[in-house]
């Protein structure tokens, strides 16, 4: 399963600053200068390290991935990964594949989430230890609903990534410019991952998805 697509920020980044800063107002794609002021679906960014679980319906096989094919995962958090995705979960997904969709043909399902907690990133403010948050999923090409990704993480036993707000895409960068405190916690949320209400895919079949995190307006 191919890994997940970069997430553009909002706004276009300063060559002026060597890209540490934004450019409010120029928008990094046409798409979201367009569908500003449609409602946006707002979830918190995790401070932690990208994690592909990897379903092979059809050929029995489950793999834990980084980010890509060639990055490693640290170990403390592959042993707790290891436990989190036992044999039990292969059976719960493929059970809640079967009646999710039935028609696809393409029996690979990947989740997609953040490894995180103690010496990942700044990720010991969440947690002491080390967990798996879910952020995405997809079933061949199909990207799953939100309402799809809280059935698994019930299912599977797992975190997902709260919502924390709707609204238009302008509002979203204003609670982030302002901050906000984390859903993890009394500390100051890393941002905003924000796609449309209704999904939406440019012409070039990319996803309309954005982020901006809060240090992007301290300076």
């Amino acid at each position: 399963m191919k890994e997940y697509h970069k997430i553009q920020t909002v706004y276009k980044r300063n060559p002026d600053t060597n890209y540490k800063t934004l450019i409010e107002g120029e928008f990094s794609k046409p798409e979201f200068e367009y569908l500003k002021d449609c409602d946006w679906e707002w979830t918190e960014k995790v401070d932690g390290t990208n994690i592909r679980i990897i379903f092979n319906l059809s050929a029995g096989v489950q793999q834990i991935k980084g980010k890509t094919d060639k990055a490693q995962v640290q170990s403390v958090l592959l042993e707790v990964l290891e436990k989190i995705f036992n044999i039990d979960k292969f059976d719960m997904v493929n059970e809640l594949f079967n009646k999710i969709d039935d028609d696809t043909g393409d029996f690979v399902v990947c989740l997609y989430g953040e490894g995180y907690g103690n010496r990942i990133n700044k990720g010991g403010k969440y947690r002491s230890d080390h967990g798996f948050v879910l952020f995405d999923a997809r079933i061949g090409h199909w990207w799953l609903k939100r309402e799809t990704l809280v059935e698994i993480a019930d299912k599977l036993g797992l975190e997902i990534v709260p919502v924390i707000g709707r609204g238009t895409l302008i509002e979203m960068v204003e609670k982030v410019r302002a901050g906000f405190t984390s859903e993890w916690g009394n500390f100051q949320a890393e941002g905003i991952v924000t796609r449309p209400a209704v999904d939406l895919m440019a012409r070039n079949r990319s996803r309309i998805i954005t982020k901006l995190k809060c240090k992007d307006f301290r300076k």
